[in-house]
């Protein structure tokens, strides 16, 4: 039925109160009208009335016997107030009575030769019924027709309503990364919602293009460094040993690393990579991915977990981690560093945590940006390597998720591999 809050039943409710408002309407002008006919046609009757019976007062005896004079009231003490006053100043007039004990008459009275008044008054109760039988049968058929009318609205304004979800849904998609997502509206003009998502349509366009272009402007720049890079390797090799070239030598490292992260980068971008799924000894292939590294970690096995993965991209995966967590976790204790990495391993489960000031806010939320490494306190880097982690673990089905620890707000990365 959807929420109550939902476009749908907004549309509803406004066909309802229109709705309401205009049987109201209508309902008081053809009470309204209704009510002056019957007054009228009333006030018609019963100087009809008066005038048959002051007929032979004014000399015809003929229609002394057609005339019912037990009907007409001499004393104004008998007539309504306000029939004796206009009476008096108008010579003739007439009043419709709901004031008295019985049921509601329409007078007519009039001022004779003599000065004194003479009246008559008519049962109005007929007409009285009448209008409000025709009051009860608008009520009626008025609430008959919102009954139906109401729920058809409902029904008509679920096709805009779905296809307002669909763009809805088409958005969110292309927010979580998938930029094929396309509502399928076209370039038509059309109303509202169709230009709605023909302008969700083109921005996503929009966007896979430039992402499309940033991905090649990223595999260009590496591809076109890599081989002055090479050169510069052979010759930092042939330098004599000392100080100096030493240094050069540890950024001719650092830099071949960040192209060779790069070029993993535009593969991953172009879905060129494909797993290699086989059993392996889970906690053995996590150990030997973090002596490769060189770097001091606790690891804990629990069991003996074998997982169906990609060995290559999972020791990939995990050192990309260990290495973050080293370069920003590390915890500084009477003037030494003290590394404080933890990697524990379970059943298809990898975490590794660090005791460091966690990971950013803008980490946990939009997940790793490459060239971004959040805080300062977080260490230096390009943050390279935990999106490549993260491509990694896409590529062979895991799932790599991001937290800080409550006690001390460590980061903690939790890699769930599929089973």
């Amino acid at each position: 039925m959807g929420h109550w809050r939902s476009l749908r039943w907004k549309i509803a409710l406004l066909v309802a109160v229109a709705c309401c408002s205009i049987a109201f309407i209508v309902g008081l002008l053809v009470h309204g009208s209704t009510y002056d006919r019957s007054m009228n046609d009333g006030a018609a009757k019963a100087y009809t009335a008066l005038d048959g019976a002051l007929a032979p007062s004014r000399g015809s005896a003929d229609g002394a016997d057609s005339v019912d004079v037990a009907h007409v009231v001499y004393n104004p003490e008998e007539m309504p107030a306000e029939l004796v006053r206009k009476a008096r100043e108008d010579g003739r007039a007439d009043l419709y009575d709901e004031s008295r004990q019985y049921s509601p008459r329409m007078w007519a009275a009039q001022r004779r030769d003599d000065g004194s008044l003479a009246a008559v008054s008519l049962d109005m109760t007929p007409d009285q019924l009448s209008r409000r039988a025709l009051d009860r049968h608008m009520w009626k058929y008025s609430l008959a027709a919102l009954a139906v009318i109401v729920p058809l609205s409902a029904v008509a304004a679920e096709l805009p309503n779905r296809r307002l979800r669909r763009v809805a849904r088409t958005a969110r998609r292309i927010a979580s990364g998938d930029l094929a997502a396309r509502t399928g509206a076209g370039r038509r003009t059309g109303d509202e919602i169709t230009e709605i998502s023909a302008g969700v349509d083109t921005m996503a366009d929009s966007l896979q293009d430039r992402l499309l272009n940033e991905q090649r402007f990223t595999a260009d720049v590496a591809h076109e460094l890599r081989t002055p890079l090479m050169g510069l390797v052979t010759s930092a090799g042939l330098l004599p040993e000392g100080e100096a070239t030493e240094l050069v030598r540890d950024r001719v490292r650092v830099l071949r690393t960040l192209v060779e992260d790069l070029l993993e980068i535009s593969r991953l971008d172009a879905d060129a990579e494909q797993a290699d799924i086989r059993p392996v000894p889970l906690g053995e292939v996590v150990a030997e991915s973090v002596a490769r590294t060189g770097l001091v970690a606790r690891v804990t096995v629990s069991g003996k977990p074998v997982a169906e993965t990609d060995p290559r991209r999972l020791d990939r995966i995990v050192a990309n981690l260990v290495t973050n967590a080293h370069r920003h976790g590390a915890e500084q204790g009477q003037g030494q560093e003290r590394a404080t990495v933890e990697v524990t391993v379970g059943d298809r489960v990898v975490v590794v945590r660090d005791h460091g000031p966690g990971f950013p806010g803008s980490l946990l939320a939009d997940g790793p940006r490459r060239f971004r490494t959040g805080v300062a306190e977080r260490g230096r880097g390009h943050g390279l390597g935990l999106t490549i982690a993260l491509g990694q673990a896409q590529v062979i089905g895991a799932t790599l998720t991001f937290a800080n620890a409550a006690d001390d707000g460590g980061a903690v990365a939790t890699l769930r591999l599929p089973g």
